[in-house]
């Protein structure tokens, strides 16, 4: 009678062997093509027509155009304004569209502003779930600013945009001239700790791929995460997920969940250690806004302080994409530490 039921249950483990064996998959590069050039700064770079439902979420004055960081791994990037630049990055699982309403409220006609979309995320290239390392997306974000040739500039970033951003601009000494700190992280960690439950959770081969990539789609949980869930409408969940979900690879998401640390002896460790002695050398003009209603970082604002002890703090009431939220609010902080550059002389005016 066991051995019939071993039988039996043959054909069940092979069809999960298989199906394990499919989601852990690597997944394939896949290389988005844009139409013509368009010129910035006197280069030539690969402009990329957005699709409509994308397109009606931004003015006509915006540039869209394509950075090749690798052979076949490209960086969508939107960009509008002219002055001093100012470099917003996003986090997991957005894209550049996250930052459309802070751009809404500030100078344009003084700034630059800059919103590339990391690789996997949005219309920029997709990659093997194995190429998703922090030392990679900052070596990929640090040929966006060199190739944009981008000298000074004022820096914002939230979620995984945090430790990227400033990771790729440790590498470029110099050029950070002031900052805006969200709901993000620099620093190391000490012992063995998962940033939330979820993150625990999808670590686990197999599980978390059942997960985000069957069970549910992590773009129509991004609401769960805020202090107004109205605040990302099925609209706006389409405009971060659809580029990904139609693309043929969605493995970024949980590969940028897995990239979280949770312990000194992770993957990204050694990386957020480098970031975290970087940040402790800086010396600029510095704000941090915070959503306070984050499930995911709201209670690390004492960690940040800790790390810009002199930037004066706007708590919110926002969740974990508070870009969707209080964009009038980061876009003031923006300003008020380009006021200081100006007034301080901090800047090439040229810019």
């Amino acid at each position: 009678m066991i051995k019939k039921l071993s039988l039996a249950a043959l054909p069940l483990i092979a069809v999960l062997i298989v199906t394990s064996i499919f989601l852990t998959r690597d997944g394939s590069l896949i290389t988005p093509r844009g139409v013509g050039k368009i010129v910035i700064n006197g280069k030539d770079f690969e402009a990329f027509p957005l699709p409509p439902y994308a397109q009606k979420f931004i003015t006509p004055e915006y540039k869209s155009y394509f950075v090749e960081v690798e052979s076949g791994i490209k960086i969508h990037v939107l960009e509008v304004g002219t002055g001093l630049p100012v470099f917003l990055q996003h986090g997991n699982p957005t894209s550049g569209f996250l930052y459309r309403k802070v751009v809404e409220e500030l100078p344009i006609e003084r700034m630059r502003v800059i919103m590339p979309t990391l690789v996997g995320l949005g219309f920029s290239s997709k990659v093997p779930a194995s190429r998703h390392t922090l030392a990679n997306h900052i070596g990929w974000i640090q040929s966006v600013l060199e190739q944009l040739e981008v000298e000074e500039l004022i820096y914002s970033g939230q979620d995984w945009g945090g430790p990227i951003g400033m990771g790729a601009l440790s590498r470029l000494p110099g050029r950070l001239k002031g900052a805006v700190l969200l709901n993000t992280g620099f620093n190391a960690p000490r012992q063995a700790m998962d940033l939330s439950r979820a993150h625990a959770t999808v670590k686990t081969p197999v599980v978390g791929e059942l997960l985000l990539e069957v069970a549910v789609s992590i773009f129509d949980q991004l609401h769960r995460t805020q202090g107004d869930p109205t605040s990302i409408t099925p609209e706006i969940s389409e405009l971060y997920g659809r580029p990904v979900m139609e693309s043929g690879n969605e493995k970024a998401p949980l590969a940028l969940m897995r990239m979280v640390t949770d312990g000194p002896d992770h993957q990204s460790a050694e990386e957020m250690r480098k970031i975290e002695q970087y940040v402790g050398t800086l010396d600029v003009p510095a704000e941090i806004v915070w959503g306070m209603s984050d499930p995911i970082l709201g209670k690390a604002l004492p960690v940040m302080q800790a790390n810009f002890p002199s930037a004066p703090v706007t708590r919110t009431q926002a969740g974990h994409f508070l870009q969707e939220e209080v964009a009038a609010e980061i876009a003031s902080a923006i300003t008020r530490v380009y006021l200081r550059l100006e007034s301080e002389g901090g800047f090439n005016s040229d810019s």
